[in-house]
């Protein structure tokens, strides 16, 4: 396309033909618009006295148009040149755009067209993470950025990630919308097998406006903001104002020997705290101990989030919450945890400082524990019982602030249609009845960040206060909540924690349970008996041998069953509401204890 052939604009046509060239060197999808408009200019025999009169050629819209005004202005104050006015009457005789039949010549008013509205990629998305990556380059450079380089700088500007799908069931990331960026001829992208990208001039500006918007006191797109301003933060992490505006998010459980600060031989802490002898199993039918609490100056010990090693991403990707957290400045201790699945301890560090005043380890457990549950594991845990159990053991930990974390996974809509009343119904009765708070995350990485947000918060909130910790050698199963409980009544303005040895020996299954919590347990078993209603009959018949016992005394025979069916019921028929018994659970129990 050789630009010496005799033209009637000259001047235009060369300007035209460096854009045709330029995109076609790029391999960008204007180049067939730009040919057109060249082979259209080359051919028309008027000369144009303002490049705002294009728009009648076939090939010219107003943004080509207005590309040329600004070449031809820039080209004016270069050489001296006056510059051209845009004229009224745009229509030139002998174009299409003329009406020929009209007999007063009076010109029609163009065709109102909409505008086009630019592209604003959503906040801290793919798309506004690629661009604000590529924008970190020199612009005009032709070198690029691979992949891995992009990632690499994009990945703190985005909510999702760039490597790993928010699902596993999924395989779409955040970098399947480098795709939308490249069909909008955003981004150019070159190179094979190794692609490398860069912004296109349309990118530039779409920079531009994400960081004048960012930054009000940047210049707008018409003067190029320098690559350092658009490669900051997209935005600060918020900072949560109060303990329950940012419940911790919990992570996905996943085993590292690597995160760990330093491995440690596997205890175990079943021994640390005795099991006092309760024929009765009443924990308060012990005396309180009286104890000189051990205190923990400011300065001393460090906060550090403590993750569940059994629960993980993927079966082929057990690290991504650690490495996730890692990204975040949070990096968490992993180990086996007896209850929950993330907790926050306090980590002395002199590591003999609490062995020397009485208690074991160099960790304090502070107040706050997360159990996480995915949508379709709450619904069999739901189902198998396991749930009822968990918050049982949450509550009977002595910890104040107990969150439930439900992550709402993508699953069937058939089944989630099928168990939606149920999964409601359990959420309900955490927040009422037990008293728990309920966070619900979309993914996995909502959690992380949930979770990273509850760290930061818990290291201002105790880091900068003494902690006041319970020697362990006053402590047993039965006298450990009796013994919160009235600290708690007597002194509330203090916090008394225990060493992590100490939690994990009380949380496991078997330490805590007392023979009232075993009578509790099998009296749930029975379909329709609740952890309410279990409590009644316990108050009543304080063992499982007084229950089967009571059951004996009704006799034998037809008249015996009859007063065994009756005998629950009968018992509490001064109970309304969810802790009545009815006649047809009295039989079913009746059945099971005493052979009715």
């Amino acid at each position: 396309m050789p630009v010496e052939e005799p033209c009637a604009n000259p001047l235009l046509l060369g300007w035209v033909h460096e854009w045709v060239e330029e995109a076609r060197e790029r391999n960008s999808k204007g180049f067939t618009t730009y040919r057109k408009a060249y082979t259209a200019l080359k051919a028309c025999p008027v000369t144009f006295q303002h490049p705002s009169q294009l728009q009648q050629l076939r090939g010219f819209g107003p943004k080509l148009c207005d590309r040329l005004t600004e070449k031809l202005q820039q080209h004016c104050r270069d050489n001296g040149l006056p510059i051209p006015k845009c004229p009224r009457r745009s229509i030139i005789p002998g174009l299409a755009n003329e009406d020929d039949n009209d007999e007063d010549n009076e010109e029609r008013p163009p065709k109102r067209q909409r505008k086009a509205k630019p592209y604003v990629p959503t906040l801290r998305s793919g798309p506004y993470a690629l661009i604000l990556g590529l924008a970190t380059l020199e612009e005009g450079t032709r070198n690029g950025m691979t992949k891995p380089q992009l990632i690499e700088v994009a990945q703190p500007h985005c909510d999702a990630s760039f490597t790993a799908p928010p699902d596993p069931r999924s395989f779409y990331t955040a970098w399947n919308s480098m795709k939308t960026l490249i069909d909008k001829d955003l981004v150019y992208e070159r190179g094979r097998p190794t692609r490398r990208y860069t912004l296109t001039d349309e990118g530039w500006e779409v920079a531009r406006r994400i960081q004048q918007t960012r930054n009000p006191g940047i210049p707008g797109p018409a003067q190029p903001a320098q690559p350092a301003q658009l490669a900051q933060p997209a935005r600060p992490e918020p900072q949560p104002q109060g303990l329950h505006d940012a419940v911790p998010q919990r992570p996905d459980r996943s085993p590292s020997l690597e995160i760990q600060d330093r491995p440690k031989e596997a205890s175990n802490y079943s021994d640390v705290v005795a099991t006092a002898d309760s024929s009765s199993g009443d924990s308060k039918s012990s005396e309180l101990p009286k104890f000189g609490a051990i205190r923990l100056a400011p300065g001393s010990f460090e906060v550090h989030l403590v993750l569940d090693v059994r629960e993980v991403r993927a079966k082929t990707d057990r690290d991504y919450m650690q490495n996730e957290l890692a990204k975040k400045g949070v990096n968490p201790i992993v180990r086996s945890l007896e209850l929950g699945d993330a907790l926050w301890v306090a980590r002395c560090k002199d590591a003999n400082f609490l062995s020397r005043l009485g208690a074991e380890g160099d960790e304090v457990v502070l107040d706050y524990i997360v159990e996480r549950k995915r949508l379709d594991d709450l619904i069999s845990s739901i189902k198998d019982g396991r749930f009822r159990e968990q918050k049982f053991r949450l509550k009977r930990s002595g910890l104040k602030n107990i969150v439930y974390i439900i992550e709402e996974i993508s699953m069937d809509s058939e089944t989630l249609d099928r168990r939606a009343a149920m999964i409601q119904s359990a959420i309900a009765s955490t927040q009422v009845v037990n008293g728990f708070f309920v966070k619900k995350t979309q993914k996995m990485d909502d959690t992380i960040r949930y979770l990273t947000r509850m760290t930061m918060l818990l290291k201002k909130q105790y880091e900068s206060k003494p902690l006041l910790v319970i020697p362990t050698e006053v402590l047993t199963a039965q006298n450990y909540l009796p013994l919160l409980a009235d600290l708690r009544d007597k002194e509330p303005a203090n916090d008394y924690h225990i060493t992590y040895p100490a939690f994990a020996s009380l949380a496991s299954k078997s330490d805590m349970m007392t023979l009232r919590d075993v009578h509790l347990k099998m009296l749930m078993c029975t379909r329709g008996v609740s952890g309410e209603k279990a409590i009644e009959i316990q108050k009543r018949w304080k063992t499982p041998y007084e229950f089967v016992k009571a059951f004996e005394d009704c006799g034998s025979g037809e008249e015996g069953r009859k007063r065994k069916g009756e005998m629950v019921s009968g018992q509490m028929r001064n109970l309304v509401g969810k802790l009545k018994i009815s006649k047809s659970l009295s039989l079913k129990i009746a059945e099971i204890w005493g052979n009715a």
